[in-house]
């Protein structure tokens, strides 16, 4: 079925195309661009990893990668030390502005570009369906 192949490849390719455009790994990005739109550049360890649909111990990994690098920061949430705050550094967020273009254009070139603008509307709404059914709140 070419819908299972296509999950099964798309996520490769955007990590391959992003590490040979940016050093950076496709979920690293993710991670780093998901601070970088949270008040502060700040967000609990468990909310990051729902909205990156990863498990704590695989963002844990990266995140530990990104802070020796200098563009992560964790800290213990003032609120309840329990709770471990991921925090994008300047540095971070100069990294983010810096690679963005080239996410979108990996992005562009393995999807957007290959599709007629009523595929890219039918797109959207097959993208939304199938979202709302696995729970996953639909993007503004």
């Amino acid at each position: 079925m070419p819908f299972a192949g296509l999950l099964l490849k798309l996520p490769h390719a955007l990590d391959a195309s992003m590490r040979q455009r940016t050093g950076l790994s496709h979920f690293e990005y993710v991670v780093m661009a998901a601070m970088s739109e949270s008040v502060d550049r700040t967000r609990a360890m468990s909310e990051l990893a729902e909205l990156t649909n990863a498990s704590l111990s695989r963002l844990s990994h990266v995140v530990a990668r990104l802070e020796q690098r200098g563009w992560v920061r964790r800290s213990t949430s003032p609120d309840s030390a329990r709770v471990t705050l991921a925090t994008l550094t300047d540095e971070g967020l100069a990294v983010v502005v810096a690679t963005a273009p080239e996410h979108v254009e990996a992005v562009r070139a393995l999807v957007i570009d290959l599709l007629e603008p009523s595929q890219l509307k039918q797109l959207a709404t097959i993208s939304s369906r199938l979202l709302s059914n696995l729970g996953d709140p639909q993007p503004g």
